[in-house]
């Protein structure tokens, strides 16, 4: 049997139940089947958890929004406002088809919008047991509510970004010569944690060569003198919001001879991101302000990612900060700004900082400063 943390902090009831009458809105006559999951949490307070037995939120386009739980699972649900919600609660036992008791509440609902994340196990009963309804993808409506913050939610994230910039302020303590990656990352976990969030959700030491691979995460590569490292870390505090950010160090005096000027390209790129963001402003421009920067330096080749993804209970969400997004900035709207240059088989660099749009300009939410730092 799987065990279940105690609760975290839930949202006040109004805030979920606003945020119900939203989905439904934006549903556009759709049901909605929303399975454990940040989308879960975000509207009901919970994640929960996603097993064999199928739970799911389910907000018909008519009437009272519902949570299918399976009666083992649902003493987890017990502290959450759902009553104040006007969500009913449906639990099942093993040997009652839970597909039908879903299908129920949804009624002869046309099209059915299911969470991106739903395990295939779930999603083909589902479409079995209301086989006249066309099924889609929940995350294009829910994404619309998630990505614009509201004051809450940021005072989250920027609690995250002050947390997680107490790390790097430490990471002196731990990056020298002579000990591996993973050493260096299990001490950063540790201060993760120590730090204020609720778990390390990853960790990236990424040293000499190896920080030419920008996921490259923790190897036994024992660090050297005169290596850069990328160090790109983040994760949850209790409110369930998420930290990201990247700083690049060097071990002693770089070895390189082309370091300084290099990571000054990039110093300049990532500002001129973080000075371009404004309400009314497309994610694409973003993307091409720190792009056109490294580009006309010569580096443009290694620049292999995208500018930017937004944040919030997942660490990747939208909105993505990339070529061919022309999605509109609007206050509220969360993501990063990490670009990047990587020369393979010698190093690599990169500069993240968590921004917020604000009504008429930008907030950074990290707060160290930007130099190749020295350790």
């Amino acid at each position: 049997m799987a065990r279940r943390s105690a609760l975290p902090p839930i949202p006040d009831a109004a805030v979920l139940r606003a945020r119900l009458d939203r989905a439904r809105e934006a549903a556009a006559g759709a049901g909605l089947v929303i399975a454990p999951g940040s989308d879960l949490r975000y509207l009901i307070g919970q994640a929960g958890g996603s097993f064999e037995r199928l739970t799911a939120l389910l907000i018909p386009a008519d009437g009272a929004p519902a949570l299918v739980v399976p009666k083992l699972e649902a003493p987890g649900y017990g502290g959450l406002p759902l009553e104040e919600l006007g969500v009913e609660v449906v639990t099942w036992v093993d040997g009652v088809d839970p597909y039908k008791l879903a299908a129920e509440r949804l009624g002869g609902a046309a099209e059915v919008a299911v969470s991106d994340f739903t395990p295939a196990l779930h999603v083909l009963a589902i479409r079995d047991a209301l086989p006249k309804a066309e099924q889609v993808l929940a995350g294009p409506i829910v994404r619309e509510l998630r990505m614009r913050k509201d004051a809450a939610e940021i005072d989250a994230l920027r609690k995250a970004g002050a947390a997680i910039d107490r790390v790097h302020a430490r990471v002196g303590e731990w990056l020298r010569p002579g000990r591996t990656e993973a050493e260096v990352g299990a001490d950063i976990a540790a201060a993760i944690v120590a730090e204020g969030h609720t778990e390390a959700d990853f960790v990236i030491v990424a040293s000499g060569p190896n920080g030419a691979s920008p996921h490259h995460a923790l190897s036994d590569r024992v660090i050297e003198a005169g290596d850069v490292v990328v160090v790109d870390i983040g994760g949850p505090v209790a409110e369930g919001y998420n930290s990201d950010s990247t700083r690049t160090y060097s071990v002693g005096a770089p070895r390189d001879t082309d370091v300084t000027a290099t990571y000054a390209v990039l110093q300049e790129a990532q500002q001129a991101a973080v000075d371009a963001v404004r309400p009314g402003v497309t994610a694409e421009a973003i993307d091409a302000a720190a792009r056109n920067v490294i580009a006309a330096a010569g580096f443009g080749d290694y620049f292999i990612h995208r500018t930017g993804h937004g944040i919030g209970l997942d660490v990747h969400e939208d909105p993505y900060i990339v070529a061919g997004n022309d999605l509109t900035l609007e206050p509220g709207m969360a993501f990063s700004i990490e670009p990047g240059i990587y020369q393979a088989g010698r190093w690599g660099a990169r500069i993240e900082d968590i921004v917020v749009v604000t009504a008429d300009g930008v907030e950074p939410l990290n707060k160290q400063p930007h130099d190749l730092v020295e350790v």
